[in-house]
C-alpha cells in the first residue's frame, strides 16, 4: 500500500510538470504539481475506500491528475 502511495505522488508530480511544460496549462509549474498531487491523493483514497477505479494504480494516478488539472483551474479562473 505504501509503495503505491509513493508511486501515485511521483506519477502525479511528473504529470503536472509535463502538462505545464507542454502548454496544456498555464498555472505555473509548482501550482500544477500541487493540483495534480491533490487530485491523485483524493482518487487514491476513494479507490481504497470504495474500490472504484481502473486496475492499474498508475493509470488511476494519471487520469486523476489530468482530471484535477481540468477541473480546478477552470473553476477558479476569472474571465
Amino acid at each position: 500500500m505504501f509503495p503505491t502511495l509513493i508511486g501515485t505522488v511521483v506519477i502525479a508530480g511528473i504529470t503536472g510538470y509535463l502538462s505545464e511544460k507542454s502548454g496544456f496549462t498555464r498555472n505555473g509549474i509548482l501550482q500544477s504539481i500541487i493540483i495534480c498531487i491533490g487530485g491523485a491523493f483524493l482518487f487514491y483514497f476513494v479507490t481504497i475506500m470504495f474500490g472504484v477505479g481502473f486496475r492499474s494504480p498508475g493509470v488511476n494516478a494519471i487520469l486523476s491528475s489530468i482530471g484535477a488539472l481540468i477541473i480546478v483551474p477552470t473553476h477558479w479562473r476569472r474571465r
